[in-house]
């Protein structure tokens, strides 16, 4: 049983609102904030609350790294709330079944509606096959040339 979904912006604040809507639960979505030192975490503003033991699922586009639903994850914790779930609609992970809050250790069950395999690759040609064969980077459009 869950009683309210929350999702980060930006991708997650339509399916939040949406996922709210169909379930007849209440939305809230939590925002990135700036801190003075630069570092950024994400907070629940405009108003939006969890009360202390709500139980709350989490929601997102798309799981690639986990790292909005991660920042996500202790400003739930920090009001009290009890995440039930995350849940994405496409998974590019490679298969994350869980995240794990980066401040109690606690792990959360990921549920994705899709899975889909793309290899993602860190620059350069010690991790990236297409850079240690030399292979130009095409990004249609980037240029604004109309190339």
């Amino acid at each position: 049983m869950v009683d309210l979904v929350a999702g980060p912006t930006t991708g997650g604040v339509i399916l939040a609102f949406e996922t709210g809507r169909q379930l007849g639960l209440r939305a809230i979505f939590a925002e990135e904030v700036r801190a003075a030192d630069g570092t950024t975490h994400r907070e629940f503003r405009r108003g939006f609350r969890i009360e202390p033991g709500e139980r709350v699922l989490l929601v997102d586009d798309i799981l690639t790294t986990g790292g909005s639903l991660l920042a996500m994850i202790p400003a739930v914790e920090a009001m009290g709330g009890e995440i039930v779930e995350c849940a994405v609609l496409v998974d590019r992970s490679g298969g994350k079944l869980t995240l794990t809050s980066p401040l109690t250790d606690r792990t959360y069950p990921v549920r994705s509606l899709w899975q889909l395999d793309l290899p993602t690759y860190e620059p350069g040609p010690a991790t990236c096959p297409l850079c240690l064969e030399g292979t130009p980077l095409y990004a249609p459009g980037s240029t604004g040339t109309g190339a």
